[in-house]
């Protein structure tokens, strides 16, 4: 049987309190996904300490930032977050800035949850994706959000992205 059967987790909005946890999760989370995608050394530059730091940002926005983490014992296992959208040209008004979650808690509805938190049902809403990330295509197409043609090249770590936009 898995260790994480009976498992209780919490979906909770993400507090200040947590930034440092969220930090160590985010760079865990970033190796995790983008070690096919980004080189070694670039993600090694990844610091707890400096997603942290973003994290204090993020804590600080106002209530039209939807931020939600998830827990496990006490312990962030992943987050999500919405806003206003970043984009002139954005095809909805509610962007989902990203849903991250540790490898060994995929699968199981976490994700789920997260997204849930941060998006209304139904809301009108659009994501980037990294293009050669196809990992999470499935969750979101399950989302009703669809490959809407879309790409750009993103600076991401001092090296490039090329990424696909997904909205409903």
């Amino acid at each position: 049987m898995s260790p994480h059967t009976h498992t209780e987790v919490l979906i909770r909005p993400v507090r200040d309190v947590d930034v440092e946890a969220l930090g160590r999760v985010h760079a865990k989370v970033w190796h995790e996904t983008y070690d096919q995608l980004i080189s070694t050394a670039t993600l090694e530059n990844v610091s707890p300490r400096r997603l942290a730091e973003l994290w204090t940002h993020y804590t600080a926005l106002g209530p039209e930032y939807r931020m939600a983490a998830a827990l496990v014992d006490g312990e962030i296992i992943g987050f999500a977050g919405s806003g206003p959208a970043r984009d002139a040209d954005a095809p909805a008004p509610r962007e989902l800035y990203f849903v991250y979650l540790l490898d060994s808690w995929h699968r199981k509805g976490i994700g789920r949850a997260l997204f849930d938190a941060v998006v209304e049902p139904d809301e009108p809403l659009y994501l980037w994706l990294a293009e050669r990330y196809p990992g999470a295509r499935d969750f979101y197409e399950k989302r009703n959000l669809r490959l809407d043609g879309a790409r750009r090249e993103e600076p991401f770590l001092g090296e490039t992205l090329t990424e696909v936009r997904y909205s409903r």
